[in-house]
């Protein structure tokens, strides 16, 4: 009977606490390469790459799509992970690319032969089509619904935006979101011009209505402590919001 009592318990346990346990070691490996630039391993504690690509169902071979990645933070440890048969594509908006930060891509990819760079306005993704089993979406969902004179980001159509997402994804692609959260709203707009976070529930609505099915949940980058007021670059909390993990699947 305890075994019963077990089971149904294992069975109950929210996704992201079985979903966390014992990352692959291709995935293990390839945080712990000495390869990675010291900038990004700072982000490790907060980001904790190892345990999301686990959530996420990083595999070898995959052909992933990781989106505003130029700073390569994800692709450093993607790359090696999918193995030679794999592709991590990374597409990065015109507005947020430097000549440094092209130069140290390339030189990246220089080494890293499975990985390529895609570059457009932020309001008009080129991607090509069914080509992704695994995209990721880290910290910048939300940008979606900004607007920025001084960096040239025009106000954008999610749904537009997310058409064109689904359509890069082969059926039943997966589509990682990790964003900051902030309080229910009335406002999304507003709240990420003023704050640069996004209502967890508008990421819901937005990608079920694209074509998307939420099929996990994950609260390892929650944090209580942070109560959603202050905003995202504030150095009392920059690097420890609040932030969701969303797991989506292509449906349709």
């Amino acid at each position: 009977m305890r075994y019963v009592v077990l089971a149904l318990s294992l069975a109950t346990l929210p996704v992201a606490t079985i979903a966390a346990v014992n990352p692959p070691a291709n995935v293990r490996a390839a945080v712990a390469a000495s390869s990675r630039t010291e900038d990004n391993l700072k982000l490790d504690e907060s980001r904790k790459p190892a345990e999301i690509l686990r959530f996420l169902g990083l595999r070898r071979g995959m052909q992933v799509l990781d989106l505003l990645g130029a700073n390569r933070y994800w692709a450093e440890i993607m790359a090696p992970a999918v193995g030679p048969r794999g592709h991590v594509t990374v597409w990065n908006p015109t507005q947020f690319l430097s000549d440094d930060e092209k130069t140290a891509f390339d030189k990246f990819a220089g080494t890293q032969k499975n990985v390529d760079l895609l570059v457009s306005p932020f309001e008009a993704p080129n991607l090509p089509r069914n080509k992704f089993d695994l995209a990721i979406f880290n910290l910048n969902y939300h940008d979606v619904y900004w607007t920025s004179e001084k960096n040239k980001v025009v106000r954008m159509d999610p749904n537009a935006w997310l058409r064109t997402l689904n359509r890069a994804m082969k059926r039943g692609g997966i589509v990682g979101v990790i964003d900051h959260v902030a309080s229910p709203n009335s406002d999304t707009r507003a709240t990420v011009d003023k704050l640069h976070r996004i209502d967890p529930a508008v990421v819901k609505r937005d990608f079920q209505r694209a074509g998307f099915a939420l099929v996990g949940t994950s609260n390892i980058l929650r944090n209580p402590k942070d109560d959603h007021s202050v905003m995202v670059f504030d150095p009392k909390i920059r690097g420890k919001t609040d932030r969701f993990v969303y797991k989506f699947r292509k449906v349709r």
